[in-house]
């Protein structure tokens, strides 16, 4: 059998990609901090880190470590160069379009918050986002690479649209995040449902590499996320998980839609399909058991299609500990029913979620840069 050897611009191009994930993880490093850590040969990290300054992607920061005098060696401290650039992470929700910037050792670096009226209609959103991405770039930070989206609606998986589903309870009208921001970035425009990003999120924060869950979220809007081997399931268009239209029981005992619960329990905000949150938190016990009910009969649902190992339960009302007691004693007496537990996130979980995946496709994007 023949051994094929890699060419030299293969290895060129590994000790390169080494040489930037070690400055993406530290402020500076020295040539010989670079070896030690990577595990290359100094005179190869010496070359690579030639050739990325050459490319613009690092820079001598002027930074020297002390030497002279029997203490060896002056080094000089590298970093990476403003070049690399930046990503946006951003949130469209009922509460406000909130656009960060990232860089590539994962710090915030900008970050602005526009409130939307309700309704919320399309083209006041759009116009907070492109004004939010615009005021968050100010002052430099080198080019925006690309952007991820999360928003508080169905987005078509093929297009980045949000999709207008009926008793959809925040967007009025169509938006097209891509087309908004496309003008913003020089990169891609990564869209997706914020039940989904959450869901990711929980998924990197788990220690045991948390793989086959479902992820509900109950808050003034309803949704699901099923993550199988790893990878959370989108469905044919991207809009699998809408659990708003899924047969449960009611709080007379007739079958009725999710949503239609909440209006049987008084528990919508005035002339909208939106849950009243403050309501929810004020159930009697009566009402707490009717919509544990309720619920549990979707978790069924999902249990029997889906199989998830467990059920992580998220949103402003979801992990409240009386209601969470109500839908898991309701569903523990399922023919088939997995342990239910709250979501660990509570603070911006989907906005974690996008920008965690911003920051992995900004670093991608600048090693390709240099091995292209």
């Amino acid at each position: 059998m023949t051994t094929v050897k890699p060419s030299l611009e293969l290895l060129r191009s590994l000790t390169d990609e080494h040489v930037l994930r070690e400055l993406m993880r530290e402020r500076r490093l020295t040539r010989a901090d670079l070896a030690a850590r990577s595990g290359l040969s100094k005179p190869t990290v010496g070359e690579s880190v030639r050739r990325l300054t050459e490319a613009g992607l690092v820079v001598d920061t002027g930074e020297r470590t002390p030497g002279g005098r029997g203490m060896g060696r002056v080094g000089s401290y590298y970093a990476l160069a403003d070049t690399a650039g930046t990503a946006l992470s951003i949130s469209i929700a009922p509460d406000g379009v909130v656009v960060e910037r990232v860089d590539a050792h994962g710090d915030v670096v900008g970050r602005t918050r526009h409130d939307i009226s309700r309704p919320a209609r399309a083209e006041r959103v759009a116009a907070a986002l492109r004004s939010a991405a615009t005021q968050v770039q100010e002052g430099g930070g080198g080019t925006t690479r690309l952007a991820v989206v999360s928003a508080a609606d169905p987005v078509h998986r093929g297009t980045g649209r949000l999709v207008r589903l009926p008793d959809a309870p925040f967007l009025l009208g169509d938006l097209d995040p891509v087309a908004e921001l496309t003008p913003h970035v020089a990169g891609p425009v990564i869209v997706d449902n914020d039940v989904n990003w959450a869901a990711q999120a929980e998924r990197d924060l788990d220690p045991a590499g948390l793989r086959d869950f479902a992820y509900v979220f109950l808050g003034e809007g309803l949704g699901c996320a099923v993550v199988s081997d790893g990878a959370v399931r989108r469905g044919h268009t991207g809009v699998a998980g809408e659990i708003a239209h899924l047969l449960t029981t009611g709080p007379d005992g007739q079958a009725t839609r999710l949503i239609d619960v909440f209006a049987d329990l008084d528990l919508r905000h005035a002339g909208t399909t939106a849950i009243d949150v403050e309501r929810v938190h004020r159930l009697p016990a009566a009402g707490s058991a009717a919509l544990g009910h309720a619920v549990s009969g979707v978790l069924a649902a999902i249990v029997a299609l889906a199989d998830p190992r467990l059920v992580l339960i998220g949103g402003s009302w979801g992990a409240h500990p009386v209601i969470l007691d109500a839908i898991t004693t309701a569903f523990d007496r399922m023919p088939r029913h997995v342990e239910v537990r709250p979501a660990r996130l509570t603070d911006e979980p989907s906005l974690t979620g996008a920008r965690a995946e911003a920051l992995d496709r900004l670093r991608a994007a600048v090693i390709a840069q240099r091995t292209t």
